[in-house]
């Protein structure tokens, strides 16, 4: 008998495009061979009656952002006791707050770049906020929504066009203030308990936002192996499982680097990775020798209750 497989995507966050388009990459996967009885759906009102007539064996989570990778979902799929994919309701409400994680990798001596939490407000107090900046860290910074991914509302912003910016993430309650870390982006995959491997990202825009991970006119360069001595190699794949480890993250994470200066800055740790063709979890499983589906099915395999 057919193992049946629920793929929840699309949803509620500002990821919703993405998330689509890892949900419609994965079912097609899937297919291909068979072995699946595949269903599709979104997480709204009717989710809980599909799981109830679908009776799924394992629930693939390919949401991206709020409501999908933070906890919402794992809590709503631990209520009706059904196998899910990726990490459990308490590291993945740790992992998307920016705030709460770098907390967890200071304790635990994981470098992550100096940063500020302000609440947002209609009139910031400018002079108190610049002030805050220049004694902690200074300029350039960036700023970002506390519990978005997938560099979305992320801006580097200087001294000048700091509060233009800052009115584009009105929207959200709580904001980071993060000292801006030069050098190369380097993200590690981890499957499970093992080190998968390590890529590095050449954007041809200011940084690697929104459009230069999901658009292939941005023309980002992706390397790998990545051209960095053994020593340094090992060292940023032991912090990944380090910090993976410490949120108590479960399946596969996706943790994004700076090197600058001999030393890695940790930025995050992404608990729902892509899963699309310009992805990088399945780029650094392909160059292991795990190919796409065999990727899926090990994530489908390593699904259960309790995460």
């Amino acid at each position: 008998m057919k193992k049946k497989v629920l793929i929840i995507a699309g949803g509620y966050s500002k990821e919703r495009d993405i998330s689509l388009k890892t949900g419609r990459s994965v079912y097609k996967e899937l297919k291909k061979k068979n072995i699946y009885q595949l269903k599709i759906c979104e997480p709204d009102g009717n989710l809980i009656k599909i799981i109830q007539s679908f009776k799924p064996n394992v629930v693939f989570n390919a949401l991206h952002g709020r409501y999908g990778e933070d906890g919402y979902i794992q809590s709503v799929l631990e209520k009706e006791r059904v196998n899910y994919t990726h990490s459990g309701v308490l590291a993945s409400s740790i992992a998307i707050d920016k705030d709460l994680s770098k907390k967890i990798f200071i304790k635990n001596k994981i470098l992550t770049p100096k940063y500020l939490k302000i609440v947002n407000e209609k009139n910031f107090n400018k002079k108190k906020i610049i002030k805050k900046i220049l004694k902690k860290f200074g300029f350039p910074v960036v700023i970002k929504p506390i519990n978005e991914g997938s560099s979305v509302d992320v801006y580097i912003c200087s001294k000048q066009n700091l509060f233009s910016n800052l009115k584009k993430l009105n929207n959200y309650r709580e904001i980071i203030l993060e000292k801006f870390i030069p050098g190369r982006e380097i993200q590690v995959a981890i499957m499970g308990k093992k080190k998968l491997g390590a890529i590095e990202l050449k954007p041809k825009r200011k940084f690697y936002d929104y459009k230069a991970k999901y658009d292939y006119k941005a023309n980002t360069k992706h390397i790998i192996p990545v051209p960095i001595n053994k020593k340094y190699l090992n060292q940023v794949m032991d912090i990944s499982l380090k910090a993976h480890k410490i949120i108590g993250c479960k399946g596969i994470t996706r943790s994004d680097f700076k090197f600058h200066k001999n030393k890695f800055y940790l930025l995050e740790i992404n608990t729902q990775p892509g899963l699309t063709s310009l992805s990088l979890v399945p780029e650094i499983a392909n160059y292991k020798n795990i190919n796409f589906f065999n990727l899926l099915k090990w994530i489908i395999n390593d699904a259960s209750k309790n995460r």
